[in-house]
């Protein structure tokens, strides 16, 4: 019996930026949980001059998926050709294409190409990819078109900043700390309620409750992504009012006899609800210090507090 062929599909985008300028930046998978909202982190697993071998972890459909895809880069021919090498079910098989054709010098026509089977051929999990790979992909040409016609501006809405905390303990005391937030509510003042679903090992949905000095509680939800015991990725999905997107890195290395562990963010300000915020004089200088306060402070709390927990834990002699 014949096996069906695979179903393929094709969405594309007009964007006002010259062609070299998308292709660079679709080439650079760092960029990615910033320009794409289903992306929640990407690691670089193997590269070379015109190919590499990249893990990445999304949601389709609302449900956390990783897999693990080839590239073949062309930037002669401004086009980057994707292999799925390890697919997540309902999924059998993907590939697809980037195609970045110049319709003048500050214009470009992004076509988003996608081949795809389902486990079994099944006909309800077909229907499941198709509606996974419409939504994902008009979702991500659609933030393509809005990060790279905003670039100029978005470089005065976006920063990044660390705060570093050394502790005379151990990375796997440190980083079990922070992997399990769901002791946080025990352990963090500043924290109220968390809920942790870790359905794949190493893949967490936080949905969390925090204090605010005023007293006042707000509640975010983010994806993490952990490498026992060297780091935790994570992206905010649900936002305060003053953000359009926040990812950040809890990052643990062996520093001498102790352990450097450092919280990162990056942030991309919103820059409409700032006034209506802050006040009608406040402006991105304003809001840029109030939300890396608000960051700096949470994360030195519970860099803090793993300090203690990590050192009351070491053996002394």
């Amino acid at each position: 019996m014949t096996q069906p062929g695979p179903r393929t599909v094709e969405h594309e985008i007009t964007i006002s930026a010259p062609a070299r300028a998308v292709y660079q930046l679709l080439a650079q998978v760092a960029n990615w949980p910033r320009i794409f909202p289903p992306t929640l982190h990407v690691e670089q697993l193997a590269q070379d001059e015109r190919s590499e071998r990249i893990q990445i972890w999304a949601t389709a459909n609302g449900e956390p998926k990783n897999w693990t895809s080839r590239r073949t880069l062309d930037p002669e021919g401004l086009r980057i050709d994707f292999r799925q090498e390890v697919s997540a079910p309902p999924v059998a098989s993907m590939g697809g294409a980037w195609v970045i054709e110049p319709l003048s010098t500050h214009r470009s026509r992004v076509r988003l190409l996608h081949d795809y089977r389902a486990v079994d051929d099944d006909p309800d999990k077909l229907q499941w990819i198709e509606r996974a790979v419409d939504d994902n992909s008009r979702q991500e040409l659609a933030a393509l078109k809005t990060n790279i016609e905003a670039d100029q501006a978005a470089g005065e809405w976006t920063f990044s900043f660390e705060d570093t905390v050394h502790i005379d303990g151990t990375t796997t005391d440190v980083y079990d700390f922070i992997n399990d937030a769901h002791q946080w509510p025990d352990r963090l003042p500043h924290v109220a309620t968390v809920d942790l679903t870790e359905t794949t090992p190493g893949f967490q949905r936080l949905t969390m409750q925090t204090r605010a000095k005023d007293g006042s509680t707000h509640t975010t939800q983010s994806y993490r992504v952990c490498f026992p015991h060297r780091q935790i990725a994570y992206k905010q999905t649900t936002l305060p009012a003053l953000m359009t997107l926040h990812t950040g890195r809890w990052t643990f290395q062996q520093h001498g006899s102790g352990v450097r562990a450092t919280s990162q963010h990056t942030v991309v300000l919103n820059p409409t609800n700032i006034t209506a915020v802050l006040g009608p004089d406040a402006g991105i200088p304003e809001a840029t210090a109030y939300v890396r306060t608000a960051l700096s402070t949470n994360s030195r709390a519970t860099l803090g507090h793993a300090k203690d927990y990590a050192e009351a834990r070491r053996p002394r002699p």
